[in-house]
């Protein structure tokens, strides 16, 4: 461990959940003359004070172009602009800087590898493999790369709890397979993917493999060199940073064999109408003005996370996770959808005989923020023998009384729908 993460761990505070529930301001209010019960943080995570600091900070004192101007303020934007970068290369273990990649969030990380990685190397005959389980993001580009070039998409399936079948995915690597990509944590269910095992069998083939983190940086450590990926993406918004700002992260061998995804201002070196030399990495994919207030909030979300003791927010969301499946699953008409063994913050579940979008509804009166739809996870929930589900999706800055709210809300749901 090197003196940076040491001193790190040192000053980490102590995980007390009132304590970090003090730090994020929206969990104080009601909704319907009810205390707020945020149970979406899967779609969104909520934002710590500092986090908003950072941003009123940026346009209150700081607003300038980065990377254009010898000013004051363009030269302080653009030291906090890469200072954000560097934490981000830091808080995933990257080897590099350069390594790092700011996009818009997870959905436009994985549409530039699909264009600017997977179609250069894409023939007719070739396959993307991917899994049951994924995230609308991480299917529809990689079927709209295969009509382009005239390849196949296969879908490695899952069992009733969920679970990636294993040996089923091995089979559909071969000789002709150009990339694997696969969720950390399923969105859907909360299925956490046995991502290292899955990369390792991939390398053997000589397959580069994308990991699909946006549910897996909120809950877990994430370690890019140990997982031995070739692309890890991210978004803001889900690890309790702003909306607008993601993380591609690329081996430095991928990215600078692939082109640019976009052209424009900041991602060259030179133009004329002859030629234009493009930029450096990680620049030559920043094209335009980027989202500098939102990587700067995303810094400093990743001083707070840094700030609280890892140990303990984990411990507490598994503790959270084990009470509501528990109470959920006594909860007479209640299904659970997904099962698996290793899973991460998500209680999917339907209600005999009430729509979820019903059951949300209710919800929302009595102050509890819930998802209820698809998901954007059709394809799983339709294999899983269902066309929507609620979805109790958990942070760290929730509380065992919330979710024995949730249980109250649902017996009023009883009630009203017997």
């Amino acid at each position: 461990m090197n003196q940076a993460a040491q001193a790190l761990r040192v000053n980490r505070r102590r995980f007390n959940v009132e304590e970090v529930r003090a730090d994020f301001p929206i969990l104080q209010q009601r909704i319907h003359g009810k205390p707020l019960v945020y149970l979406d943080s899967a779609a969104t995570s909520q934002k710590p004070q500092v986090v908003i600091d950072a941003v009123v900070k940026f346009y209150s004192q700081d607003n300038a172009n980065v990377h254009r101007g010898v000013h004051q303020l363009s030269e302080r934007a653009t030291a906090d602009y890469e200072a954000a970068r560097a934490k981000v290369q830091r808080f995933i273990n990257a080897a590099k800087c350069r390594e790092i990649v700011f996009v818009r969030g997870t959905t436009e990380g994985i549409n530039l590898v699909a264009q600017s990685f997977g179609r250069p190397r894409l023939q007719q005959g070739d396959q993307i493999v991917i899994s049951a389980l994924e995230h609308h993001s991480n299917i529809v580009p990689w079927q709209m790369l295969c009509e382009q070039q005239g390849a196949q998409l296969r879908v490695a399936p899952v069992n009733p709890q969920g679970e990636v079948l294993l040996p089923e995915l091995e089979q559909l690597l071969t000789p002709r397979t150009r990339l694997l990509a696969i969720s950390h944590i399923s969105n859907a269910l909360g299925t956490v993917n046995p991502v290292r095992k899955i990369v390792e069998l991939a390398h053997r083939r000589g397959i580069p493999v994308l990991i699909d983190g946006a549910q897996a940086v909120p809950h877990l450590p994430v370690d890019v060199q140990s997982l031995d990926c070739d692309f890890y993406v991210f978004s803001g918004h889900k690890m309790f940073g702003p909306t607008g700002i993601g993380v591609l992260y690329g081996k430095e061998k991928w990215l600078e064999q692939m082109p640019p995804y976009q052209g424009g201002g900041d991602m060259i070196l030179s133009v004329t109408f002859e030629k234009t030399v493009f930029n450096a990495l990680p620049y030559k994919f920043e094209a335009g003005t980027p989202n500098v207030e939102a990587a700067i909030g995303l810094g400093a979300a990743i001083d707070y996370l840094e700030g609280l003791d890892v140990e303990g927010r984990i411990a507490h969301e598994r503790e959270l996770l084990a009470y509501g499946t528990s109470a959920l699953s006594r909860f007479p008409g209640i299904r659970l959808i997904g099962t698996a063994a290793e899973k991460s913050s998500v209680l999917s579940f339907v209600m005999d005989d009430v729509h979820p979008h019903d059951v949300g509804t209710v919800l929302d009166r009595e102050g509890i923020a819930v998802r209820t739809g698809h998901h954007c996870a059709q394809p799983v929930l339709r294999q899983l023998g269902v066309d929507a589900t609620v979805r109790a999706s958990l942070a760290f800055y929730n509380t065992q009384q919330e979710l024995d709210a949730l249980i109250r809300g649902l017996q009023k749901v009883r009630e009203i729908f017997q």
